[in-house]
């Protein structure tokens, strides 16, 4: 516990002072106050994040993608067989991944970890090996991870963050692999936020009606027998509660993500959450350390209903809604440019005095409605 501890006592509350100098940039720069609506809130965090304004560019970007295997896929959950992950995590490192192809367009660094993956994997580039375990115990019969497989998994996720921070990325996003871990993602989420299983159960790679009920009543009888079992109920105070929870009924996966975002936090990098498991893992991040949270964006909102319940428990407005539901972090890279364009707004847009631009707040013109504003500024813009 004692990486853990330290790192949850590294993260300090976001810098008001670099915030308030945002907001005020905001205000001269040659536009409408307001007009960029949640990049301009999300820039003005991001300067509380690294404590300057303008805070730096989110680049270079690494994905870090935890890869892992889940003991529930016994249960019927998937028809997609267990040995699809090992494989994945070959076609991740031989570049023919989605998550790779969305890494090229937007210039970021795709980092495979190993975390659980069953079996053994060949050394290769880009392959951290962590194997924490061969995979998850079916938590419908007992806890899917022992509490020492927990502590390990979130540490390997902390040091996987510092590591990529010491190596001079200044963003970090999440990215997954495992079949079966949407599964463990819902009783994750159920637990942590009190939903029904039935209401943030969704049908992950596309299951049918009959699996995904399957799927329910396995969520739930999951959750029955953590409630029955664990030591450490609902809202246990201290970080022994949610790492409990955690290995009750989470993934390896699920845990080294809740300690890439801790390991962000510390660091005080912005970390991009991927889909329904990075939202699992972050609500075990922000229950060990609440003020993680503002360290993290989400990329976007997943297909997955429980991903919806995650982001309103986190209080986190997602980028981009695309109704996608694949994982590996793709996500998180199509939000990549939006993050770096609400830095960059404050990098280079010039200010009204700097540009000659006339204020019309500064010359006193009463403002006009929302909409009349923005189209008055606008054409000013165009005649400058």
């Amino acid at each position: 516990m004692e990486l853990i501890a330290e790192t949850i006592a590294a993260i300090r509350p976001l810098d008001e002072a670099a915030m308030r100098a945002a907001r005020e940039r905001h205000d001269r720069l040659t536009k409408p106050r307001g007009s960029l609506g949640t990049l301009e809130e999300l820039g003005i965090r991001l300067a509380g994040v690294a404590g300057v304004c303008p805070p730096p560019l989110p680049a270079p970007a690494a994905v870090a993608v935890f890869a892992a295997d889940h003991g529930v896929h016994a249960q019927g959950v998937t028809p997609w067989p267990q040995e699809v992950t090992g494989q994945m995590v070959h076609n991740f490192l031989a570049g023919g991944a989605v998550v790779n192809a969305f890494a090229r367009q937007v210039g970021a660094e795709v980092t495979v970890v190993d975390v659980g993956v069953k079996g053994e994997l060949p050394e290769a580039p880009g392959l951290l090996a962590r194997k924490v375990a061969n995979g998850t115990a079916d938590m419908t019969q007992g806890p899917a991870m022992t509490a020492d497989e927990a502590r390990r998994a979130v540490e390997v996720g902390i040091e996987v963050a510092r590591g990529l921070v010491e190596q001079g990325h200044r963003c970090l996003l999440t990215g997954d692999m495992g079949i079966a871990n949407t599964t463990a993602s819902a009783a994750l989420i159920a637990a942590f936020t009190g939903r029904a299983a039935e209401d943030v159960t969704g049908y992950g790679t596309g299951i049918d009606d009959a699996t995904h009920a399957r799927k329910v009543e396995v969520v739930r009888a999951a959750l029955a027998r953590a409630r029955t079992e664990s030591s450490a109920p609902d809202g246990a105070a201290g970080p022994a509660g949610p790492l409990a929870v955690l290995a009750q009924v989470g993934g390896l996966e699920h845990a080294a993500i809740a300690g890439f975002v801790l390991g962000a936090a510390a660091h005080r990098v912005p970390v991009v959450l991927d889909g329904v498991i990075a939202g699992a893992a972050a609500l075990v991040a922000v229950a060990l350390a609440p003020a993680a949270r503002d360290f993290c964006v989400a990329g976007h909102r997943s297909a997955e209903p429980g991903h919806a319940a995650a982001l309103a428990s986190l209080e986190l407005r997602p980028l981009v809604d695309l109704e996608l539901r694949l994982g590996e972090g793709t996500g998180a890279l199509l939000a990549l440019p939006l993050v770096a364009g609400a830095v960059r707004v404050l990098h280079e847009v010039a200010t009204f005095d700097s540009a000659g631009v006339a204020d019309k707040d500064a010359a006193g013109v009463a403002a006009a409605d929302p909409a009349g504003g923005a189209d008055e500024g606008a054409a000013a813009q165009g005649r400058a």
